[in-house]
């Protein structure tokens, strides 16, 4: 697994960045040792929130999939510690599901299960724009990868019909799918 380690509003010592490599690549060996982890300590210079004044963001792209988790602490390394812990969890889960994925369903073991609520947004202007490759996939990859990556919707391209999707998170915990007519 290769490791990418740095630091925004900080400078990440020689010590701490040893570390975050060793446990991402450590984590990184239940699903094999592939795909590449980007990790982000970010330090908050604001005196009220001294409880998380250090976040530690994990991105990860393995086969075809992208983890992202984040954890703050007071101090880097317990944020660090954290979010290793949720990178972990993600990632047994990622594995549990491929393995449920690749075998063949039996008579009432196709239920769905709900995937949490999401938070409704506020309105306002556009503070970020972000771009992605879209590759077709089933309602059920995009379900794993929006639950992955810990979003309330996700826009994909559906691989049976060749349109453009949306699926999200109701609010009675259950999945809707929005198709162009």
């Amino acid at each position: 697994m290769d490791v990418r380690v740095h630091g925004k509003n900080m400078q990440v010592d020689d010590t701490t960045r040893g570390l975050a490599d060793e446990k991402v690549r450590h984590a990184g060996r239940i699903l094999d040792n592939g795909g590449t982890a980007d990790v982000e300590f970010t330090e908050r210079t604001n005196p009220r929130q001294s409880d998380g004044r250090y976040r530690v963001e994990i991105t990860s792209r393995m086969r075809g999939h992208t983890v992202r988790v984040e954890a703050s602490s007071g101090d880097n390394r317990a944020a660090l510690d954290l979010a290793v812990d949720k990178f972990e969890h993600q990632l047994r889960r990622l594995k549990e599901r491929l393995i449920q994925r690749s075998r063949p369903l039996r008579p009432g073991n196709g239920a769905a299960e709900p995937l949490g609520s999401g938070e409704a947004a506020g309105s306002g202007k556009v503070v970020r724009t972000k771009t992605f490759a879209m590759r077709p996939m089933s309602v059920d990859e995009a379900a794993l990868q929006m639950d992955l990556l810990g979003h309330a919707f996700f826009f994909f391209l559906d691989a049976e019909s060749g349109k453009q999707c949306v699926l999200y998170h109701r609010s009675d915990g259950s999945l809707g799918l929005i198709e162009p007519s």
